[in-house]
């Protein structure tokens, strides 16, 4: 059933060693940002997590001869990290980016968000 609706995922960057050092009171709050984004968006998210620190991540490099190789650690290497995501369910693009203007991210140092499009099948 086409709802017409487009399908975006949200993902959410940020510093790693900013996350680790948050305060308790800091914690509790972000937490509240993310309980309040998600009650803004209600049936829009159709899913989302928070991820494991980059440093358990496995990527997949193809060597020569062709063959898929496991490394340890996140695709880029950088500073800014992938910490989670959210599937969100909205009109447009503009819809999009007011809900995920929401998420806490956004005005940390070092993080953002990033909106890209699911491609419908």
């Amino acid at each position: 059933m086409d709802t017409g609706m487009a399908k975006y995922l949200v993902l959410i960057y940020g510093d790693e060693q900013e996350w680790d050092s948050a305060s308790p009171a800091e914690l509790t709050a972000k937490h509240a940002a993310h309980e309040a984004f998600a009650a803004a968006a209600g049936p829009a998210i159709l899913g989302g997590e928070q991820l494991q620190a980059a440093s358990t991540a496995t990527t997949l490099r193809t060597l020569s001869g062709g063959r898929a190789v496991p490394i340890d650690g996140p695709f880029p290497e950088s500073k800014e990290v992938l910490g989670g995501y959210y599937v969100l369910e909205a009109p447009d693009l503009d819809a999009a980016v007011a809900l995920a203007g929401m998420l806490p991210e956004i005005a940390e140092s070092g993080g953002g968000v990033e909106i890209r499009p699911i491609v419908s099948r």
